[in-house]
């Protein structure tokens, strides 16, 4: 037993047999849990990963979960992608099972305190520079979640004096109960994920849970610009520090001029300039104040929170700069799954002498295009329509700058150096879902940097 929970002698049924899901099955097994595995992709297409937990004593179910054992299980331990309304879920809630995330669950176990970082965008570069932070202070840390290795593989390594740098999803915070960040951040909320939540206050109250378990002694940071998230401020038990790009804060961080500023009731300081940052665009001006804010919150000195920002690189897949071939910059933004996340990418590009010619879609949300109108016709000077809803972004941005379709990966990049002149920029930054062309995101964006260097030969 850890941290009060036992899974001895339970039985548990694990749905989503991808990296989450195997490592939430070993994990109980080796535990002393009864575990099953299950997926709705036959047998034949699990990884050999998924299938190797044989040896470990873990059962397998293909399909939908029959109710004979629905009825027998203690606790379901689902993966972010698995819609909780799913019918055997439901089912197994009312017989009395208990149904938790791979968070959820690995929050029970671990140990030491936690940063939780979660926000329509920029998830995946704030977590990142925070775990840096905290590395760069000589504090001892980890970084994972919903970035990359799951939190419940983190759990082992875990320690007393230890910090848990997290990066948590929507659909990861559905799922939640005892999960309580000592630092949690949301940095935004905007229209995402529609095909799942019901509006965008339900996917905004998603978001919110991160700070359910939160009290006085624990620190919530909001950004101040987004109207959703600073209407939370007044409800929080947790000390609340915000953060703006837009204007100067009373209190909290902020950017003034070219400065990001941090300012109490009692002093200020500049913690760092735009001129030392590696990462281009105003959003990630955002990204970086609510790393430093979480950053002193956790204990680091702000001599060191510069030092990291001065050092710290983009993230794979968020806005790379992949090569420079006849004049011709490229950049990866596949992490640009969402609307909002590509027209951040494009003001990013906005300043620039030249001009854009952008990449974008796949599998869509059932959020509309319209939004990046302005921006296409103020930046783009072709947009290159890829994937599955290539139809409908054509038709809900026409006459914002001309188009091409292309078939696959290669096509849209031959095509978007085709069309662009010496001084422009190539942007895949499709504000869509990957999944009807690629594994994942980062799938999509490797493929995309192997395709330019090809242009080369």
């Amino acid at each position: 037993m850890e941290n009060g929970f036992d899974v001895a002698g339970k039985k548990v049924l694990v749905i989503g047999a991808a990296r989450s899901g195997i490592a939430s099955a070993r994990f109980l097994a080796r535990r002393g849990a009864t575990v099953a595995l299950n997926d709705r992709k036959p047998l034949t297409e699990w990884s050999q990963e998924a299938v190797d937990l044989k040896t470990e004593g873990v059962g397998f179910v293909e399909g939908d979960p029959p109710s004979w054992l629905l009825d027998q299980i203690d606790l379901i331990v689902i993966s972010r992608g698995v819609p909780t309304k799913a019918i055997s879920i439901r089912y197994a809630d009312r017989r009395g099972a208990e149904v938790i995330g791979e968070v959820e669950l690995a929050s029970r176990f671990l140990r030491g305190r936690m940063v939780a970082i979660t926000g329509t965008n920029g998830k995946t570069t704030t977590t990142a520079l925070v775990g840096e932070m905290l590395r760069d202070a000589g504090m001892n840390v980890q970084v994972g979640g919903n970035i990359g290795t799951p939190l419940i593989s983190m759990v082992d390594s875990s320690r007393d004096d230890s910090w848990t740098v997290v990066e948590v999803s929507s659909f990861q915070l559905e799922t939640i109960v005892d999960f309580h960040p000592t630092v949690a951040a949301v940095l935004n909320v905007t229209p995402n994920h529609m095909d799942r939540y019901d509006s965008l206050m339900d996917y905004a109250a998603a978001k919110h849970r991160v700070f359910i378990n939160q009290t006085a002694g624990d620190v919530a940071i909001l950004n101040a610009d987004d109207e959703i998230v600073s209407s939370w401020a007044s409800g929080l038990r947790a000390h609340v520090v915000r953060f703006s790009v837009e204007r100067e804060l009373e209190e909290g961080l902020f950017l003034s001029g070219r400065e990001l500023v941090s300012r109490t009731k009692d002093s200020q300081r500049v913690l760092a300039t735009r001129d030392e940052m590696h990462l281009r665009g105003t959003h990630n001006v955002e990204n970086v104040l609510a790393a430093m804010a979480a950053g002193l919150a956790s204990g680091a000195p702000p001599q060191s929170l510069r030092e990291t920002v001065q050092r710290f690189r983009p993230v794979e897949h968020r806005l790379e700069d992949v090569a420079e071939i006849n004049g011709v910059r490229f950049f990866n933004d596949s992490k640009a799954t969402s609307v909002d996340a590509t027209m951040k990418a494009l003001e990013a590009f906005a300043d620039e002498q030249g001009k854009v010619v952008l990449i974008l879609g796949g599998r869509g949300k059932q959020a509309p295009y319209a939004p990046l109108i302005p921006l296409v016709s103020k930046v783009v000077r072709k947009m290159i329509s890829i994937g599955e809803d290539a139809p409908t972004i054509e038709s809900e941005l026409t006459g914002a700058a001309p188009f091409e379709h292309a078939t696959n990966m290669r096509d849209a990049v031959e095509r978007a150096f085709a069309s662009a002149k010496p001084g422009d920029v190539v942007l895949l930054a499709p504000a869509c879902a990957s999944f009807d062309m690629f594994e994942s995101f980062e799938h999509r964006g490797r493929v995309f940097k192997e395709e330019v260097n090809n242009l080369r030969f």
